[in-house]
């Protein structure tokens, strides 16, 4: 099976553990992320940095799979990327992850959907209409990433699917 190439679209603070966990599963091949002292240096450029940063990023990926962690949704870099992304021609996928533990072996609550206050063209729809936002199964943190370990690949490829389709 072909290795999908993404872009990961995640709050970083409070969700990078989560994050690393899911990059680490290898299903599909995905960005690095920048570490602290770049991020600070792309961030001291102001927004047409930040914007160019992003655009570099996801430049070749042909998916953007949102990590939405509790405070995801309404995030205006986050917001900008999944606009960027759609507009791109690129799918668009979210995946909750309240239910990974972090470094300190904690869960979070569930966030909202990050699709359902992005607009759909002018169409008056909502972009959670299209895309798909999973919530992995499982009573603990191993079977939800072993949910997400199972269905990434599959949650990307039908990503690009509904992208071309739409």
């Amino acid at each position: 099976m072909m290795k999908h190439r993404a872009f990961y679209s995640f709050h970083y603070a409070p969700d990078n553990w989560r994050v690393a966990t899911v990059r680490n599963i290898g299903a599909i091949e995905g960005n690095k992320p920048a570490p602290d002292n770049d991020w600070e240096t792309v961030t001291k450029g102001g927004d047409a940095a930040i914007k160019k940063w992003i655009a570099d990023q996801m430049y070749g990926r042909s998916c953007t799979v949102v990590l939405v962690g509790t405070n995801t949704a309404g995030r205006k870099w986050i917001n900008h990327e999944i606009i960027k992304s759609w507009d791109d021609g690129m799918g668009v996928v979210g995946i909750h992850i309240h239910g990974l533990k972090n470094s300190k072996s904690e869960t979070s609550t569930k966030g909202r959907n990050p699709f359902t206050s992005i607009g759909y063209g002018n169409t008056g729809k909502k972009l959670s209409s299209i895309v798909k936002c999973y919530d992995p199964v499982g009573s603990n943190s191993q079977e939800r990433y072993d949910w997400i370990k199972q269905n990434l690949a599959n949650a990307v490829a039908e990503a690009n699917k509904i992208r071309k389709d739409n």
